[in-house]
This record gives structure tokens, sequence and C-alpha cells, in this order.
């Protein structure tokens, strides 16, 4: 046994509480989506235009809600590997849970800065952010290789080994290239995005 424990009890409770984190998570973004101030002299053309003053919240609601939807699924194809849990996967989802939790803050950020002169802080932040993600979804993803299940899918094994590996990498010169030019930092997190909603990234 990987971890001293011979209960070969299934992902599901695991499954179950990490669904129920990434979807309070991804509801907390629209939070941050503002119904603008109205009363009896607010004329349409005011409301429009105060409506389109708002769009960096609706690209930081859409930003979030990609990375956190995309998240879950690369959740759930570790997962489906999975053939008993040992504690060393739950203290590492539990790792990757915190850092899902916590993306609807550097996700407002984003959306509060662009445009604007801290656009620097609001890009830094949230490349840290997405790169804590990814260690944490590397640690997730070696407890897991752990506790396989018995005829585990070899070539899904190897497309995560080949996707997981780049993302704290990547994430990290993100880091480095927001310092410089966060717009093209915000570039490079949303290939990595792109990357990891591919199908063959997880071997599906």
């Amino acid at each position: 046994m990987a971890d001293g424990f011979g209960d070969a009890r299934g992902p599901e409770r695991l499954e179950a509480f990490s669904d129920g984190v990434f979807a309070i998570a991804i509801t907390l973004l629209v939070l941050e989506v503002h119904v603008p101030s109205v009363d009896d002299s607010t004329t349409p053309g005011a409301l429009v235009d105060a409506l389109l003053r708002q769009w960096p919240s609706y690209v930081g609601y859409l930003i979030g809600f990609v990375t956190i939807g995309n998240a879950w699924i690369n959740h759930h194809n570790l997962m489906r590997l999975v053939g008993r849990v040992s504690h060393s996967l739950l203290l590492a989802n539990l790792l990757l849970l915190l850092a899902i939790g916590f993306i609807p803050f550097p996700t407002a950020l984003l959306a509060d800065t662009l445009g604007r002169q801290s656009e620097q802080v609001g890009a830094v932040v949230y490349a840290g952010a997405f790169s804590f993600t990814a260690v944490a979804f590397n640690l997730l993803w070696f407890a897991t290789k752990r506790v396989l299940k018995p005829g585990a899918s070899v070539t899904a094994v190897a497309a995560i080994d080949r996707s997981f590996r780049l993302g704290p990498p990547v994430s990290a010169a993100a880091i480095l290239i927001a310092f410089v030019n966060p717009t093209i930092g915000i570039v490079v997190i949303s290939g990595l995005v792109v990357l990891y909603l591919l199908p063959r990234s997880s071997g599906t």
C-alpha cells in the first residue's frame, strides 16, 4: 500500500466535496458584476453607458468562469483514474481546493485594474494565483498516480504528464512577463487555459 492504509474507498466523497467547492467558487464570480445605480431620473442612454463602463467586470467574470470551469474539468479527468483514496490524495486535493476557492479574488482584482495604471499588479497577482493552482494540480496528479485504478489508460496518464508539467514553469514565466507587460502575461496564462481545455491534454 502506497500510504500504509488498507482502505479501498473510492473517490466519490472526495469528488462530491470538491464539486461543492468548485460550484461555490464559480458562483462567487458573479458577485463582482454589479447592477448600476438606477433612479427615476436615469435615462436609457445613461443606463446603457453605465453598463458599458462595467466591461472589465464582464471580462473578469468570463476569465474566472473559464479558469474555474477548466480546473473542474481537469479535476474530473484525474478522479476518473483514481482506484482508491489515500491520505496524500486527500491532502493534495485540499491544497487544490484552497487555490480554487481563492481564484475569485485575483479575478476581481484583475477586472478592477484592467486598463488602469495598476493593471500590472492585477496581472501579476492573477498569474501568481494561476501558478499556485498549477503547482497544486501537479501535486494532486503525483498523489493520484500512486493510487491509479487497475487498467487506467496509459494514454491518459501520458497525456496528463505532458500537459501538467508545462503549467508551473509557463505560469511562473507569465508572472515575470506581467511585470514588464501585463497584457502579454495574461495572454500567456490564457494560452495555458486553452491548452488544458483541449481533450488531448487529458487523453480523452
